[in-house]
Parts: C-alpha cells; structure tokens; sequence
C-alpha cells in the first residue's frame, strides 16, 4: 500500500497546472470557473484550505491586470489546491478505520 501526503498529492496536480503556454482571457475563465468549483466542493466537505483561497485572490489580481498567463497558472494551482483539500477529507473520512486501537 502506497502512503500519499498531502503535499506530495499537491505537488502531483500542480505539475499539470503549470503547462499552459500563452493563456488567454477564456484560458483563465475556464480555470478560475474549474478551481471555484473545486473549492465549493472542498467547502461542503468543510475542508477548505485558505491557500486555496489566497491563490485565487492572485489569479483574480492577475487577471485585471491582464496578465492571463500567471493568472490562469495561478487558477490552476488553486484548483489543485482544493483537489489536494479534497482527497484529504475524503481520505480522512476513511483512514480512521485503519487505525489499530492499543
């Protein structure tokens, strides 16, 4: 059984999060929309992250701005944030199990 932390998870969604080359306006609109959705979800598992939340702050900052490639890699990041927020409470929910009681 292979043991994942939370960091290394992150590090695994923001690897595809860093690729996109000479983003656009509807680039960072499909981002922003995808993390925002991530995000609402990690909210009903009551597990969001506020790095989550400061990292789209930052995407939202670049954007007006009009800087569409750090903000639509910033969008990305958040949504693997929130992702990374949401396995984490999903697999909290059931690693408890797993415990041996001494």
């Amino acid at each position: 059984m292979r043991i994942f932390t939370i960091t290394s998870i992150a590090a695994l969604l923001l690897a595809g999060a860093t690729s996109a080359l000479a983003a656009g306006e509807d680039d960072y609109k499909a981002a922003y929309a995808a993390a925002e959705a991530a995000n609402k979800q990690a909210a009903s598992l009551r597990n969001q992250w506020t790095t989550t939340a400061s990292t789209l702050a930052a995407a939202k900052k670049f954007a007006d701005g009009g800087d569409f490639d750090k903000a639509t890699a910033s969008a990305k990041e958040a949504e693997a944030l929130a992702k990374a927020s949401i396995f984490q409470a999903t697999s909290e929910k059931e690693r408890w199990r797993d415990l041996e009681i001494r």
